[in-house]
């Protein structure tokens, strides 16, 4: 079993990283959105994110073997495939339809959808605290949606259309996670992501129109390219704060990514007004993403919380006892 190195305060700047370069990264894809078709976007970006960590298992000598998959990881990877490209394109689809703020708060569905379903696969257990933050993300999500609840509920409008299809994202997405979990204990992480992206990127090869990347303006280009590091430098962050703190704690810091979209797009609305929109929603709605990032981080602190709670309560009693 992994155990962390106890740097806590450099696994909490890279999980800092993490949650700023994802929080921002929806904004960067809507203006390239403008002249480039979700497949083709995600094409580049899987395209130029595989092909550098290709590049660096080939000159370190640790290209993965297909050999150790065997038939049931094979099919994995399969299902890690369809599963990851599945919600790179649906999730531009829908932020197409949405704010980048939406977009990035509905996307959170996915890490409890995974949760959900490691209770099934996985046998993992589902503590008291995690229902506490299952309820108070529900919470916020109701209030988050306060000023369009009766349009997502009565009718199907664009804006409906773009909150099912990154639900449907994030459904997407659980399937390449418990896949890519399975394959860690044959493959190392990178390994599975070189893999993944490329073949990925050769699925969606057919669709793409790699010649749009002539259409877009010098910012645009500039904000696309980017976007293909964006994945690779927060995804290397990510794990290395994992070498360093709890998994739980990393998690819940990454619940703060909707903060970092929405405050981004504020600054950026009043920077750039040409470029980026603000956020149309009351100070309910604000409140019910507060709410949604609290519900998300006490669902991934969840067990330790309750461990720690057990774990204080044998002390206490242990000392009564002398």
């Amino acid at each position: 079993m992994h155990i962390s190195s106890g740097r806590w305060l450099y696994g909490l700047l890279l999980a800092l990283t993490t949650a700023v370069l994802w929080g921002i990264l929806p904004i960067k894809l809507k203006e390239v959105l403008q002249v480039m078709d979700p497949i083709t976007v995600t094409w580049y970006r899987l395209l130029v994110a595989g092909s550098i960590l290709l590049a660096y298992l080939a000159a370190a000598k640790r290209l993965p073997s297909f050999r150790l998959l065997g038939k049931n990881g094979i099919w994995l990877l399969v299902l890690a495939i369809a599963g990851l490209t599945g919600n790179y394109v649906l999730y531009l689809i829908g932020l197409n339809l949405l704010s980048p703020g939406t977009t990035q708060l509905v996307i959170q569905v996915a890490p409890i959808l995974f949760l959900i379903s490691s209770l099934f696969v996985f046998r993992e257990r589902f503590s008291v605290g995690q229902g506490i933050g299952l309820a108070v993300l529900l919470l916020g999500f109701g209030l988050f949606f306060n000023q369009r609840l009766h349009e997502l509920l009565s009718s199907l409008t664009a804006y409906t259309t773009g909150v099912l299809i990154v639900l449907l994202a994030a459904f997407v997405w659980t399937f390449y996670g418990l896949a890519q979990k399975q394959l860690l204990t044959v493959w190392n992480s990178v390994q599975v992501m070189m893999v993944i992206y490329l073949a990925c990127a050769a699925l969606l090869m057919p669709w793409a129109q790699p010649v749009q990347i002539l259409s877009l303006s010098p910012l645009q280009g500039w904000l696309l390219l980017a976007c293909c590091l964006n994945t690779l430098v927060a995804y290397g962050a990510f794990a290395e704060a994992l070498a360093h703190w709890e998994a739980s704690r990393v998690s819940a810091t990454l619940a703060i990514t909707p903060l970092v979209t929405f405050a981004s797009v504020a600054l950026a609305a009043s920077l750039w007004p040409d470029h980026v929109q603000p956020e149309q929603i009351n100070w309910i709605a604000y409140a019910g993403a507060l709410l949604v990032v609290l519900g998300s981080a006490l669902t991934a602190l969840g067990p330790s919380v309750i461990a720690g709670w057990r774990a204080r309560r044998a002390r206490l009693a242990a000392a009564h006892d002398l």
